[in-house]
């Protein structure tokens, strides 16, 4: 694992995630950070989850909105960034942004205040309401890197999110499954950052398709409390 050889001001021992010719800190609540650029960028919110749930009678504590826009206000409060980019569904379904709550209304409102704000379209909200505030784009291309929600190119440094990554790894006493970031320092999958977001192991098929079937220089930057974790794929378990 590579780590910043200076105290910066959002860590002291920053995990370094390299993509083309871009450094960014992976931090361990699942968002990267390009301080060049002074870009954060998160991955599958999925607002207001638990109301879509509840339309359909699965009830679920109704809390996840608040819970996802607090742990990204902690970000934006460590990073200053000067712009946030969210990769793609951002609410659950198409109505989503509808739904919200004026106290959760209120929090995407200061936390967008003063900074350039990107919503990238997503699978399961390709349409937000105009009010919501920033920028829409399908997909948007920044110092040389893709940003997308769902990786679909080859040939070009590109971030994205979509699979929600998770990595089970060997322990001392049995295992642990947390997210991660998945990379090949061509290509990175962020991991889910909503409250409800669930999890693909890395192992799946599905990201082979994305890195090769091998997968040895491929790695996964595993979630822990304090820092993240660099660990090659093919030590990470199956389901």
């Amino acid at each position: 694992m590579n780590s910043l050889t200076t105290r910066d001001t959002w860590c002291s021992a920053a995990t370094v995630l390299a993509l083309g010719r871009a450094s960014f800190v992976a931090d361990p609540m699942g968002a990267l950070y390009w301080p060049e650029e002074r870009l954060l960028a998160v991955a599958d919110l999925h607002l207001e989850k638990g109301s879509a749930f509840a339309a359909r009678r699965v009830f679920l504590p109704p809390y996840d909105t608040a819970t996802t826009l607090a742990a990204l206000a902690v970000l934006v409060a460590r990073y200053a960034p000067r712009g946030v980019l969210a990769l793609g569904d951002s609410f659950h379904d198409v109505s989503g942004g509808e739904r919200l709550a004026a106290q959760d209304r209120a929090t995407l409102s200061r936390l967008q205040s003063g900074r350039d704000w990107i919503w990238v379209a997503g699978n399961h909200d390709p349409v937000l309401p105009a009010d919501l505030g920033g920028a829409r784009h399908a997909e948007i291309a920044i110092g040389g890197i893709m940003f997308r929600h769902r990786p679909e190119a080859e040939g070009e440094a590109e971030i994205a999110g979509h699979f929600h990554p998770m990595a089970r790894v060997a322990g001392t006493v049995g295992s642990v499954r947390r997210r991660c970031f998945v990379s090949n320092g061509a290509r990175c999958v962020l991991p889910a950052f909503g409250a409800y977001a669930g999890g693909l192991n890395l192992r799946d098929r599905a990201f082979a398709a994305l890195f090769g079937p091998g997968g040895a220089a491929v790695f996964a930057h595993v979630l822990g409390r304090e820092r993240v974790y660099r660990v090659a794929q093919e030590q990470c378990l199956p389901d």
